[in-house]
């Protein structure tokens, strides 16, 4: 066969295989019984009617029952608080991690937000259950927690979700103010992190 064919055979094959490749994430065997969103505002769904929220949307799209662990103005302080009541006594399958706009607000260091993740999700994982790492940043906005929070998901073999308010943060339509997100942004939040999780929870 031809030096060319075959190269660009194997160049082909190596973006399939590329394609394919799922990063390896602790806990794919949970035998827990929900999905638990754990959040603040963006996970509660401020900014939107009752129902509007992005785990209800989420509901809709997987076939196992969500559960809407959001408080608004919750810091990662506030989370490692309420983990065992809000989250790990709900048997949890996999548990949607998002905090960090609270952290920033209230100038709590980006060390310290890390660490309380850390704790968060190596408590959940002892559970037996699953992390999926929500990263809230938008091009330049909150991008400073992006790489950590990249890096943390990848250490603790956790599913990363990255940019889940790009192309809402800076669309009016979107929004229902200048950060959070309305029901259309929410719904577009649920379809985002249902692509990121689906092929976890088969």
């Amino acid at each position: 066969m031809d030096k060319n064919k075959v190269k660009y055979i194997i160049i082909i094959l190596s973006i399939f295989l590329a394609g394919c490749f799922k990063p390896e994430i602790k806990n794919l065997d949970a035998k827990g019984a929900n999905i638990i969103c754990f959040g603040d505002s963006i996970t509660f769904g401020y900014g939107a009617n009752p129902g509007e929220d992005y785990p209800s949307a989420l509901r809709k799209l997987v076939k196992l029952p969500v559960i809407n662990a959001g408080v608004d103005g919750d810091t990662t302080f506030a989370a490692l608080e309420r983990l065992e009541n809000d989250v790990l006594a709900r048997n949890p399958k996999l548990v949607i991690v998002e905090f960090c706009g609270n952290d920033f607000l209230k100038k709590i260091p980006k060390e310290n937000t890390v660490k309380n993740l850390t704790q968060v999700i190596e408590r959940i994982q002892a559970r037996g259950a699953m992390v999926a790492l929500v990263d809230i940043s938008a091009g330049m906005f909150f991008r400073e927690y992006r790489e950590a929070f990249k890096k943390l998901a990848a250490e603790k073999k956790a599913i990363f979700i990255p940019v889940i308010l790009n192309r809402i943060i800076t669309n009016p339509a979107m929004k229902s103010d200048f950060f959070h997100p309305n029901a259309r942004g929410y719904q577009l939040i649920a379809k985002r992190i249902y692509k990121a999780i689906s092929g976890y929870i088969k």
